[in-house]
């Protein structure tokens, strides 16, 4: 039987003391950000100088160093990326994490022999996703945190590709990636690093006109797995993530070290007494779950998604703050792992003989180098001697090393300068780094494929590849209904392509596939999926996927995340594929990533007017959402079950109702069980949308709209009829996000 390799301990840094101290600690890799593309733009960070500084130093230490480049990259910014990674590249950076799947081409193209780890921001929740990502190049991927163990199990055992799960630390309420609410709300994108967490902010409820008391609907409680590591290494689970870049480096130090402390014991009991009995002889004690609870912790703890799907019991509904810690814990910390580098022993053996050339050995481990310097001269007046040799010798300063001990030869009338004792013993050092790189295949690289700068912006005008005119997208009878009346009354100015949810078509499937197949008659009708999908909704899937066969009703299909398109690249393409805005494609490398199996993008909500007309005129077909409330949040949690108990498949409205009485209508979906929370008001660019009609397909998006109101804005921007009294937001269509 093979033995498997042990679990990796990967901890988070933010800054320099973060780094040294999670290498003390005991952590076996490092995450951390230089000074861009970082998913914590308010951290920190290394520069450029520092963080080729922890690669070797990791490196000597036999530590991966992991860079996140986890934020969504606009189009310009592109073009910054190869001189931004190159140093840390030829430094021997072990991997990049990535959730721009322009970046991840990007890097794939000039940098084909770096890993790359697909970022949880990517929003992965199946092996359809996870088989799709390894397909592309991913060695590793980060599952949605919403994921349970047995969907990790199901994940590992059907796509052999490395799993980095979070074990502690702070949690979104969102799927990563799919929040909207800070950057609609107030223009600090979570896709840029940039997240105002308005999640911790109070709430209240209303549920069938009843209103709760306000509380933290929003908050979930900090993860901590650490007595179920048993249970996190059996499932196969390759890296224990720590999340914390913004915390302090004591936090870092003292949770890496504590697990650390019991990864290692149970392997231990492991080794002694076998996996079962090792299962159960495995305890953390009672000093250290309480050193955990103390160290940076948001009121309470639980244990995250992986033993449950949803519940109130994962939410701090009383306070997001986070507790305090204890004085004489982080002072203990401080001094154990927060103290400096941790440095390496070497052995030293110096001979310097007259008239022979002076040599200079150093040992560490299996690794053993000897230079040699100038011929040793006899002294005229002052001879060098063993103490003064040995003290030039033990000045390792600033290098990673110790001098263990030192073993001099002089002989008695020798002279040797102590500039060039000084020069020896850094010559011997630096190939005492290479030797050591070297046995740990650490293999130094030079360049990459250097990309062909273009220069001025890109160039767009009306294409024969645009298939303009308008699309609809429903999600209730009432809608649908109401569009089909419209089209048979008028003969002009129709949408010529309509997207009906799945969800509605299996639910109502002898209602809706009639009324579908009458609409076809005037448009195309694709099928809108989830926003997420995981391994259980495989049955789901195939149903579709039959039900699209069966008829020639449905055209196409609109993919609204990645694994989506997993399973449908797993499939023989039968109909068009559309990418919905949730997918991102910010930058013109990201549809090149996707191949040539997309018909159709949807420019993404977050990008205002002049750079989402940067990505047009690339040979791709782009739609725009001119109407609609955006998704601020997809959520696994469910607010209604928080603020009052579960109401599986029941009808009535729940609605979200912040501190300034906005209200953000929540949708309860009850089959893939997740909600999806929406703007307090729809995004309208009726002022703006014929400007692009030219150039794209106009989409208007209705959600939780009547069949009066989605009258009234089809008239609106199909009739051109005045928009009325309503609220609406323009979005990011003038500001965008940093």
């Amino acid at each position: 039987m093979i033995k498997k390799e042990k679990v990796e301990l990967l901890a988070p840094a933010g800054n320099p003391a973060s780094f040294y101290g999670a290498v003390n600690a005991g952590a076996d890799a490092v995450y951390l950000a230089g000074n861009r593309f970082g998913a914590r733009a308010y951290a920190e960070n290394f520069s450029t100088e520092e963080l080729v500084e922890c690669i070797r130093y990791g490196h000597l230490l036999g530590k991966k160093i992991y860079l996140t480049v986890n934020t969504l990259m606009k189009e310009y910014e592109l073009g910054e990326l190869y001189d931004y990674i190159v140093p840390f590249y030829e430094a021997g950076l072990d991997a990049v994490i990535v959730q721009d799947f322009g970046v991840f081409r990007f890097l794939r193209e000039h940098f084909p022999d770096m890993e790359l780890h697909a970022s949880t921001q990517m929003t992965l929740c199946s092996s359809f996703g996870a088989g799709l990502l390894k397909n592309m190049g991913a060695t590793r991927i980060v599952p949605a945190r919403e994921l349970s163990l047995r969907e990790l199990k199901l994940i590992k055992n059907n796509v052999d590709i490395e799993l980095e799960t979070f074990v502690h630390g702070a949690m979104c309420y969102c799927y990563s990636g799919q929040c909207l609410f800070s950057s609609i709300l107030g223009g600090r994108s979570g896709n840029r690093g940039r997240c105002a967490q308005p999640c911790r902010l109070p709430y209240s409820v209303t549920t069938d006109g009843k209103r709760s008391k306000e509380a933290y609907f929003l908050s979930l409680k900090d993860m901590c797995t650490i007595e179920h590591i048993p249970d996190l290494i059996a499932a196969g689970i390759d890296s224990f993530k720590i999340e914390g870049r913004m915390k302090k480096p004591e936090y870092v130090a003292g949770v890496t070290a504590l697990y650390r402390k019991y990864i290692d014991r149970y392997y231990e009991l492991s080794d002694i007494y076998g996996e079962a009995v090792a299962k159960e002889k495995f305890c953390v004690e009672r000093e250290d779950s309480k050193a955990l609870s103390s160290l940076y912790i948001r009121s309470e703890i639980q244990n995250g998604y992986y033993f449950k799907h949803n519940g109130k019991e994962m939410i701090t509904m009383s306070s997001p703050a986070y507790s305090g810690s204890d004085d004489m814990l982080l002072e203990k910390i401080r001094t154990q792992f927060l103290s400096g580098k941790k440095r390496l022993p070497v052995i030293m053996e110096a001979a310097f003989c007259e008239q022979e050339h002076a040599k200079l050995t150093l040992r560490f481990g299996e690794c053993c180098v000897t230079v040699a310097g100038e011929r040793v001269e006899t002294a005229d007046k002052q001879p060098i001697t063993e103490e003064n040799v040995r003290k030039q010798l033990g000045k390792l300063g600033d290098s990673s090393f110790f001098a263990q001990e030192i073993c001099v030869r002089v002989s008695k009338n020798a002279f040797y300068p102590l500039k060039q004792i000084n020069e020896l013993r850094r010559s011997a050092v630096k190939q005492l780094e290479e030797a050591v790189f070297s046995a740990e295949k650490y293999e130094k690289r030079q360049g990459s494929i250097e990309p062909t700068k273009t220069a001025g912006k890109a160039n767009y005008s009306k294409s024969s590849l645009q298939d303009n005119g308008i699309s609809v997208s429903v999600q209730t009878v009432a809608q649908l209904t109401t569009l089909l009346n419209r089209m048979k009354r008028y003969s002009e100015k129709q949408p010529s392509l309509v997207y009906v949810s799945g969800d509605l078509i299996l639910e109502h499937e002898k209602e809706i596939v009639p009324i579908c197949k009458n609409l076809a008659e005037f448009c195309s009708v694709f099928v809108a999926l989830p926003y997420v999908l995981r391994d259980s909704d495989r049955e789901y899937l195939e149903r579709l996927y039959e039900l699209m066969g069966d008829t020639d009703v449905f055209k196409g299909i609109l993919i609204r995340s990645v694994d989506g398109l997993g399973f449908l690249k797993s499939r023989e393409k039968q109909c068009k594929w559309h990418l919905d805005a949730n997918v991102y494609t910010w930058n013109r490398k990201a549809p090149e990533q996707f191949g040539p199996d997309i018909d159709c993008f949807c420019l993404p909500y977050e990008l205002k007017a002049s750079e989402q007309r940067q990505l047009l005129g690339s040979g791709h077909r782009f739609e725009k959402t001119v109407y609609g409330r955006i998704p601020m949040m997809i959520t696994a949690n469910c607010v209604l079950r928080t603020s009052d108990r579960c109401k599986k498949d029941s009808a009535g409205e729940c609605t979200l109702i912040d501190r300034y009485e906005k209200e953000f209508p929540v949708v309860r979906n009850c089959r893939h069980c997740m909600n999806i929370i929406y703007n307090s008001v729809p995004l309208s660019l009726h002022r703006e949308f014929s400007k692009w009609c030219d150039f794209v397909r106009i989409r208007l998006d209705f959600t939780v709209e009547s069949g009066e109101e989605t009258e009234r804005i089809l008239n609106v921007f199909l009739s051109g009829a005045e928009p009325g009294e309503g609220q609406y937001t323009t979005g990011h269509e003038k500001r965008g996000v940093e």
